[in-house]
């Protein structure tokens, strides 16, 4: 196997993102926390839970739609027995928001019947959306804001850079707060997961040796969904060390440079979106 890159990202304004988190937790009723379904151990991020422990929690697998929907039902089960409610969404097209309304509410039982014993029926639950970069906070307020707001969405990490509250329907107000990561990753296949989709800049990533650990765990996982992408021959599978499978699939694309030689940097950008856009197929790389 090829060997695992240390990733390392934390800008300025992420740590300024913590403070404000820290400030706004006293606003709110409920935390919502949105993984990426795909890597739900590695999007989790150990200081929004920390920070978060004293609120009820929800989470979110969102772009289920992209992930094995096995796994993500382990991963929900999972977490139940944990006593957290977990919930599949595709926030972009709207998947599971009924699910995800009846979990905010229940999340807030004992405060809704605290302020009906108070005479303050029908008063909106207020709920923090938190996550790290890129993994989908914006589109979720959007799809439930509709006309209401509108938070940036780009297919690019740190794009939301302050916390901004949203009225959507059936008495609910979300609080949208900035993605940021933790200090450091103990962890380095951590940071390579995030890596592989796109919740750190691969501005300061080797694309080339990310592509290939790509490509090595998707032969490990999920060989038929590459060897069909990409017709890697017979022996995908095997094995084979992720700059041959790199190799292959520039060669099989025809990405050649002067004399021949295979554009494995082009080849390295194609299997890193192509796997991002889902076109590799349902993929999650972590089981719980």
């Amino acid at each position: 196997m090829s060997e695992v890159q240390s990733v390392q990202w934390y800008p300025g304004h992420m740590a300024s993102s913590r403070r404000k988190i820290v400030e706004d937790l006293k606003l709110v009723d409920v935390v919502v926390e949105l993984l990426d379904a795909r890597v739900p151990r590695s999007s989790a991020n150990p200081v929004l839970k920390q920070l978060a422990k004293a609120k009820p929690r929800v989470v979110l697998l969102n772009k289920s739609d992209m992930a094995d929907p096995n796994v993500t039902a382990r991963w929900i089960a999972a977490f139940e027995q944990q006593g957290v409610k977990a919930v599949a969404v595709d926030c972009r097209a709207g998947k599971g928001m009924p699910a995800f309304y009846a979990a905010v509410r229940a999340a807030a039982g004992e405060k809704i019947a605290g302020w009906e014993e108070k005479g303050m029926a029908g008063r909106a639950v207020r709920a923090m959306v938190v996550g790290i970069p890129n993994v989908g906070k914006s589109s979720l307020i959007n799809r439930l804001a509709g006309g209401r707001g509108k938070a940036k969405v780009q297919d690019k990490p740190g794009v939301t850079r302050q916390n901004q509250w949203f009225t959507v329907e059936k008495g609910l107000e979300l609080l949208d707060t900035p993605g940021i990561l933790w200090p450091k990753f103990d962890d380095p296949i951590v940071g390579e997961h995030l890596a592989f989709t796109g919740a750190v800049r691969d501005e300061i990533l080797d694309r080339e040796g990310l592509a290939c650990r790509l490509l090595e765990l998707l032969d490990e996982l999920y060989p038929q969904c590459i060897r069909e992408r990409y017709k890697l021959g017979a022996d995908a599978g095997a094995d084979l060390p992720g700059y041959e499978l790199l190799e292959r699939v520039g060669r099989r694309r025809g990405m050649l440079i002067s004399g021949g030689e295979i554009d494995t940097e082009r080849a390295a950008v194609t299997v890193l979106d192509e796997y991002r856009g889902g076109l590799l197929g349902r993929i999650t790389l972590e089981r719980p």
